[in-house]
């Protein structure tokens, strides 16, 4: 992960954790690495992890079992909710930036539908 620096530590792993969550990389209903795991894993401390992690308990994608660790929810609606949201950032993000460049809403669309590859729903 590449850390930026204007933005808080825990916002940036929330994120990070929440893309693995509906991205399937942690799969619904799944055990989450531990945050000692993931704090070596990230290069970060466990303090930071720990409010990344709670951020999302709070949105409802992960759950914690006491003596057990935590789980990725098997809520699907709040797993596509998620989804959707980071989504929406994304295409803001390239609508911004089309937008500067003078691309029109044909052009910025035109230029998606080339590059989206139909047969596997991934882009070139």
């Amino acid at each position: 992960m590449r850390i930026d620096d204007t933005r808080p530590i825990w916002v940036q792993l929330a994120e990070e954790f929440r893309t693995n969550i509906v991205s399937g990389a942690w799969q619904s209903g799944s055990r989450i690495p531990s945050v000692r795991e993931l704090a070596v894993g990230a290069g970060a401390n466990p303090n930071t992890i720990q409010r990344a992690l709670g951020e999302l308990d709070r949105e409802g994608l992960t759950l914690t079992e006491r003596t057990a660790g935590r789980y990725v929810t098997t809520d699907e609606a709040a797993i596509a909710a998620a989804r959707t949201a980071l989504a929406s950032t994304a295409a803001d993000t390239y609508i911004a930036a089309a937008r500067s460049l003078g691309l029109t809403e044909d052009g910025a669309t035109g230029l998606v539908s080339t590059r989206w590859t139909p047969t596997t729903g991934e882009s070139r």
